[in-house]
């Protein structure tokens, strides 16, 4: 048996293992964000001009569409991953997800292809989904299966960074590539760079990848026949870990996910849809915030070393449910355009509903549509969107060392990615499409919120309950010592 809190020696520092595991999940995670980084400009550029809210609930259905395959992405690469190994498998996903994203860069508008483009588009999110679907999980289980029990915590937070690393880096790309070019060639050509600057991200990241080794736990189960034939079936027809997946689910990922997605993407929309924040300032203001939070994943996931995993994802969650109305009300009011209400009326041709943001003219009292915030606090709209992503720094730190500890090592990839894609890719994913939606039905700004409030409680409710403490977990007394 392995000596408590140790890891056999590999021919890997720690440090390398992370850095090459990391750098292909930001990248991955940089193709999957610029799409929804560029809402504002692409959803004119890919469906039927004539009705914009049409054009932007399409693109954040194209977008969710991304998400909801994600389960099947991990079930597919899962399966992969315990049975030929964890490298081979995040291997594949990187080269799909970088052609995939490069692709979206050389595609026809809906002006030059018509209904093919958005086909066209739709397919390329399927594969994006599902490629993300199988990295997450084996980045994740690869770190976890290198470093010590003890310090699983902190060094998995690093995988854990770099998704919002990858959303940031993608924000800072297209603030440069606006930057450089005038508003009219950007949205003529210049959104496609993004896109096609993942062919030269992906080929670096692959170079890296293909050096690796396999993990030295699953090489040991392998070797010693110890490794599961049917990884699927393991993981989901025997109760006990079927019941851990559920437990993960219900009481974990899946708050996780709507935490982690109302700080880095509803926030984003939110400024750009409902507070008429100009796009690229609201791709500032979220950057700087992204970037001033990045550091407390690894606070989070140093601490849950020593707390425990379930306290610190518990506390953040309660946090998040309590907070959101709050802070949505500060970012109202710091927005700087006196936005009370959104009408809600019903397009005669497409049934859309159209947001149309109303502020109180200050001389007459009365509702009057309202023009892009001008006046903007914007250092308070940049730590009202920190101290969200903060919450979700305090759940989505430990997440990872949480989800390794609670799986077996044979089915580790598969069990791991499966509830961990259903929180993030189904309740997360979602998020940004019914926020937006159900404020625009009800006239609500607010109403966007009472989502990620329900799904947060009811996460925080089955995890005080049935969610087991992991952190004292001895993964490498699994795997057979030579």
């Amino acid at each position: 048996m392995a000596i408590s809190g140790s890891a056999p020696k590999t021919q890997y520092s720690i440090p390398q293992v992370i850095i090459g595991s990391a750098t292909g999940t930001m990248i991955e995670w940089y193709d999957f964000f610029i799409f929804g980084s560029l809402t504002t400009v692409l959803a004119s550029k890919f469906y039927p001009p004539g009705n914009e809210v049409f054009q932007l609930i399409a693109y954040l259905a194209t977008f969710a569409v991304g998400f909801l395959v994600r389960p099947f992405g991990a079930l597919f690469f899962g399966r992969i991953g315990d049975l030929t190994g964890r490298r081979i498998a995040f291997i594949i996903t990187l080269t799909i997800m970088g052609f995939s994203t490069a692709a979206i860069g050389m595609l026809p508008t809906f002006k030059t292809a018509g209904w093919f483009s958005p086909i066209m588009l739709i397919f390329i999110r399927i594969l994006q989904g599902l490629a993300l679907g199988g990295e997450y999980g084996g980045a994740a289980v690869y770190v976890a299966e290198h470093v010590p029990d003890n310090k699983r915590g902190f060094y998995t937070s690093f995988i854990q960074i770099t998704a919002t690393l990858g959303l940031f880096i993608s924000l800072g790309v297209i603030v440069i590539t606006q930057q450089s070019m005038n508003k009219a060639s950007f949205e003529d050509w210049g959104w496609r760079l993004p896109f096609l600057l993942s062919l030269i991200l992906v080929g670096i990241s692959l170079a890296i990848r293909i050096r690796m080794k396999e993990s030295p736990i699953f090489q040991q189960l392998k070797s010693s026949g110890m490794n599961s034939t049917k990884p699927l079936t393991d993981a989901l027809t025997q109760w006990p870990n079927l019941k851990r997946i559920l437990i993960s689910l219900l009481g974990a990922t899946m708050g996780q996910g709507v935490v982690w997605y109302t700080g880095q993407f509803y926030a984003l929309f939110y400024l750009q849809t409902i507070l008429k924040v100009p796009a690229r300032d609201a791709n500032i203001l979220v950057g700087i915030a992204l970037l001033c939070a990045m550091p407390f994943y690894t606070v989070f996931g140093s601490l849950s070393d020593r707390m425990g995993r379930k306290k610190l994802m518990m506390a953040s969650l309660l946090a998040a449910a309590i907070c959101y109305i709050p802070i949505y009300h500060g970012m109202v009011s710091a927005a700087g355009n006196g936005i009370v209400s959104v009408s809600s009326v019903v397009d005669k041709v497409t049934s859309a509903p159209k947001l149309t943001p109303m502020t109180l003219d200050a001389a007459t009292g009365s509702a009057v549509p309202a023009k892009a915030a001008t006046a903007a606090n914007k250092p308070l709209l940049i730590f009202l969107i920190w101290l969200q992503v903060l919450f979700g720094c305090g759940i989505y730190g430990p997440i990872a060392a949480y989800l390794v500890e609670a799986f077996p090592a044979k089915v580790r990839y598969s069990s791991v990615s499966l509830p961990y894609h259903i929180g993030n890719g189904v309740f997360g994913g979602m998020l940004p499409l019914i926020g937006l939606y159900v404020c625009a039905s009800t006239g609500n700004i607010y109403a966007g919120l009472y989502y990620p409030i329900a799904v947060a409680s009811l996460c925080f409710i089955c995890g005080v309950f049935w969610l087991k403490e992991t952190h004292n977990t001895l993964i490498w007394e699994e795997a057979p010592q030579k």
